[in-house]
Parts: C-alpha cells; sequence; structure tokens
C-alpha cells in the first residue's frame, strides 16, 4: 500500500496494492497496521454507499460537527469523481485551502478525509458509485456544509451546473458555517 502525501498533513492519497491475472483481480483496501503507521488510528465504525445516476452530479460539501466529527476513507468502484476537501480547522496552518483529487474504479486511488474537513465529490461519469468507511456514527443534528460554489472558497469543480440534492441546494455560505 503506498500512501501518497497531500497539501494537508493529515490527508493521505492512498493506492492499494492490486494483483492481477488470468483470473480477475484482488487488493486490500484497508489494512489497519499500514493505516496505523501513517497516524491512522481511529477505528471505522460504518460503511457507506452511494450511487450517483447522473453525470455532473454533486454531493456536499459536507461535515459532522463534534461530538459527532468524522474521518473518511474513500473510494469509487464504478466511475469517475472530482473528490474535493477542504480544511477547516481553525488552528490548522492550511486553514481554508481546499485540494481536489480524481478518484476512479481504475486507478483504484483512496482519499483519507481527516476529520475537521469538509468533503464532496462531483460524479464525471453517469452510474458512479462511491463507497466510503466513516470512523463515527452520523447523527443528523451533528451535520453542517456549504454550498459547492462559495466564491469564499473558489473551488475548480469540473461542472458550471451540476445536479444538486434540494438539501445540498440549500446549505450556506462558509461565513455561516457554525462548527
Amino acid at each position: 500500500m503506498k500512501f501518497i502525501k497531500t497539501k494537508f498533513a493529515s490527508a493521505w492519497l492512498i493506492e492499494p496494492n492490486y494483483f492481477a491475472d488470468n483470473r480477475g483481480a484482488f487488493m486490500v483496501p484497508y489494512e489497519k497496521r499500514e493505516f496505523a503507521a501513517q497516524g491512522i488510528t481511529g477505528e471505522f465504525v460504518q460503511d457507506n454507499y452511494s450511487v450517483s445516476v447522473p453525470k455532473g452530479t454533486l454531493r456536499g460539501l459536507h461535515l459532522q460537527k463534534s461530538p459527532f466529527a468524522q474521518a473518511k476513507l474513500v473510494r469509487v468502484t464504478r466511475g469517475v469523481v472530482y473528490d474535493v476537501i477542504v480544511d477547516v480547522r481553525a488552528a490548522s496552518p492550511t486553514y481554508l485551502q481546499w485540494q481536489g483529487f480524481k478518484l476512479t474504479a481504475d486507478n483504484r486511488l483512496m482519499l483519507y478525509v481527516p476529520r475537521g474537513f469538509l468533503h464532496g465529490f462531483c460524479t464525471l461519469t453517469e452510474n458512479t458509485e462511491f463507497t466510503y468507511k466513516v470512523d463515527n456514527f452520523y447523527s443528523p443534528a451533528h451535520e453542517a456544509g456549504v454550498i459547492w460554489n462559495d466564491p469564499a472558497l473558489n473551488i475548480n469543480w469540473p461542472v458550471a451546473v451540476p445536479i444538486l440534492s434540494a438539501k445540498d441546494a440549500l446549505l450556506g455560505k462558509l461565513a455561516d458555517l457554525n462548527i
């Protein structure tokens, strides 16, 4: 397993070992010892799965507030996404910086998103399947988010008019984020 540094000290792009032959393929997307060696010691407590049928679907930017803050391990099992994280940890030297990553079923790259980051993704293909592990349980009372196109973040999304859920379309601006 290869851990690739991002611009954020605690976020990682991860390339699992992948073995293929005439029968098919095998890969281990998570191995506790490998993650612990990189300082990722939280216990994942839930797996989530989403399917986005139309190309251009954008989900996010989301986070869970304390005490239900979540770290995530995300990956694409079918299709392609542009995945974005934003550091909203007030004491961080990378506060309010963002970084985007192309995650595909073919490149098998995963992204570890630490607690204290907004997270969102935009599908670049139809019928995209996205899975992620989280290290804390979901609490509707502790969810928060920021609208995808907030000019304060200036994220360079690959679509001008994404397909949003009604809930995501109503997300507020970064200035209104109370975490």
